[in-house]
């Protein structure tokens, strides 16, 4: 069983609430979950001290088990001072193509050329 510390949602339409729970994988978001350890409530202040609340020690222990934090979680688990979250780098399919490179480069170099005429 592949287990994920992850959010589930209540609160009303448009008034999120969150839970943090441990859930099996194959569960749905807001279904069955095996042990509750905090919650989160977005609408707060970020510097309120009920905004989120984690057992600690909770988390340790599951993280210890295996259980895998979502991206979200683990942002708020970090918050904490439990785990840390690996940074995510730009891949290189994101770097711009050919012809923006190329229109860049002419773009620098008219204004190179434009700040060389002001300038005399």
């Amino acid at each position: 069983m592949s287990l994920k510390i992850r959010l589930s949602r209540g609160g009303a339409k448009k008034r999120p609430f969150y839970r943090i729970v441990i859930a099996d994988a194959r569960m749905p978001r807001d279904g069955r979950f095996v042990e509750r350890i905090g919650t989160f409530d977005p609408l707060k202040a970020k510097d309120a001290a009920d905004r989120l609340v984690i057992d600690a020690e909770k988390a340790k222990a599951w993280l210890a088990k295996g259980a895998q934090p979502t991206d979200r979680v683990a942002r708020l688990l970090e918050t904490v001072g439990v785990g840390h979250r690996a940074a995510h780098s730009n891949p290189e399919k994101a770097k711009p193509k050919k012809k923006a490179q190329e229109r860049a480069a002419a773009a620098a170099a008219a204004e190179a050329a434009a700040a060389t005429a002001s300038a005399e």
